[in-house]
């Protein structure tokens, strides 16, 4: 008799568990965070005259109060960063080993210790405009600390804090389990990715890769799971694709230009996952925590009846608020000291490459002719702009809001939403998070969606103008 009631964990849980799993609490835990989650994570406002989130919003409104001082504010964290690692191997204080999460965040290695102190340094040459031009310009560490960190620490602030209610009161579970069926074939995702996908649409991607990852961590992604949805779902939201078509001077075309940005990644999200490196991504689980998830359904139980089963069972597990909010907080902390420090150093040099070299001229060169081919007017200017966004992914704009012609434009601004890819945000969120991707398999997936979507942009252009 034993053996047949523990024959799957499915069987056991819809066996023995439904029934106490149907509680008032149970379904409270569920409903109302979950609700909220969606209310702020998932649900479109206008907000400012654009499409945007409830943690946008806030995001926004907090960045817009701070302004003036937010700056100097990150480039004090980012000197805390740096300090605190060299403290902690030199000195080995007890209020750091003797911390679990402390320690997590400031005993690293020397790779990141040294990442840390150039990143302090880059904030503090820009914040006081002291050293060479091409680190403390307009564009390279200008552009780092006074637009994308204080956006980042904006957003970052609301979305790590609140990102459990979306996962650890059942919605994922829920969602998961309703969707498989259309990821799993088409994607060969879970359904719960739809989720990341959603989050980065309405919000930002960063934010759909911060998901990503704590869903790989936690056990509820395999490697080659985790890998495809972060290179290839954390797709840039409305709000950001408004903000592009607009600096490039297309703004009237900004339904067909997101039809065509939605198409093109459709396409390039179906085909990514089914060639190296991604094809060859194990599918197992984080070794720290293992496969935590399973959505298949049981026989005889519907979808619904078994997801819902599901997110009751995950709010059961919920320790209070306390537990939700301390990991919000340490997430958040997490963000502040380890990953911001490190966009500062790596996203500035990316960026001193693209606007001080003729790097991505040069490794541009073979693009030309195939432009040229391909009918788009400014070949020679435009070829940089299809490379560049790997080290920044408004840097296309920049180079294409000089082309006159409307078409170019228009291919330049699409193609810079669907490489996805691009180091100084998204990139460098995947290679310090514990998702196994290197940056050489970054580069390579870049140059896949790129040859993928060209085309697909290009032929729409050609119907457009």
């Amino acid at each position: 008799m034993e053996v047949k009631q523990k024959k799957t964990f499915e069987e056991e849980q819809w066996s023995q568990d439904s029934v106490n799993n149907r509680t008032v609490r149970n379904f409270s835990w569920f409903l109302i965070p979950s609700l909220l989650g969606v209310l702020l994570f998932l649900f479109p406002i206008s907000y400012g005259g654009k499409i945007t989130i409830g943690v946008g919003v806030m995001a926004e409104s907090i960045q817009a109060y701070l302004e003036p001082v937010l700056p100097g504010l990150m480039t004090g964290i980012l000197i805390v960063s740096a300090i605190l690692p060299v403290i902690a191997k030199g000195l080995k204080p007890n209020f750091i080993l003797n911390n679990a999460f402390m320690k997590q965040l400031f005993y690293v290695n020397a790779f990141w210790t040294i990442t840390r102190l150039i990143g302090a340094v880059f904030a503090l040459m820009t914040l006081f405009a002291v050293g060479p031009e091409f680190i403390i310009s307009d564009v390279t560490g200008g552009t780092m600390l006074y637009s994308l960190v204080p956006v980042l620490a904006a957003w970052f602030l609301f979305a790590g804090f609140l990102m459990p209610l979306l996962m650890e009161f059942g919605l994922m579970d829920f969602i998961g389990t309703m969707l498989r069926k259309v990821m799993r074939p088409v994607f060969k995702l879970p359904g719960r990715s739809s989720i990341d996908a959603l989050a980065s649409w309405m919000g930002a991607g960063t934010v759909g890769v911060l998901i990503t990852t704590k869903q790989y961590e936690e056990g509820y992604y395999t490697k080659r799971e985790a890998s495809i949805i972060a290179t290839n779902f954390s797709i840039n939201s409305i709000a950001f694709s408004l903000v592009v078509i607009s600096f490039i001077g297309l703004e009237q075309y900004f339904v067909p230009f997101y039809l065509t940005v939605v198409i093109a990644g459709l396409v390039a999200a179906f085909v990514c996952p089914r060639i190296p490196p991604l094809s060859k991504k194990a599918d197992t689980y984080y070794e720290g925590t293992g496969q935590k998830i399973s959505e298949d359904t049981p026989e005889g139980t519907s979808n619904f009846k078994w997801g819902l089963e599901k997110a009751l069972s995950k709010a059961s597990e919920v320790r209070g608020v306390k537990g939700v909010a301390t990991q919000g907080v340490q997430t958040v902390l997490d963000i502040y000291f380890a990953l911001i420090p490190l966009v500062m150093a790596l996203g500035t040099v990316a960026l001193i490459i693209a606007e001080f070299t003729p790097f991505f001229t040069y490794l541009s060169m073979p693009i030309v002719p195939i432009l040229q081919w391909m009918q788009i007017p400014e070949a020679a200017q435009a070829a940089p702009a299809m490379l560049v966004g790997f080290a920044d992914m408004f840097l296309p704009a920049v180079i294409g809001s000089g082309i006159e012609s409307e078409l170019t434009r228009f291919v330049i601004a699409a193609i810079s939403l669907t490489q996805l890819i691009y180091m100084s945000e998204i990139g460098i969120l995947l290679v310090k998070s514990k998702i196994p991707i290197s940056v050489a398999e970054l580069a390579i997936i870049f140059l896949q969606r790129t040859v993928i979507t060209l085309p697909i942009i290009v032929i729409i252009a050609h119907f457009i103008f």
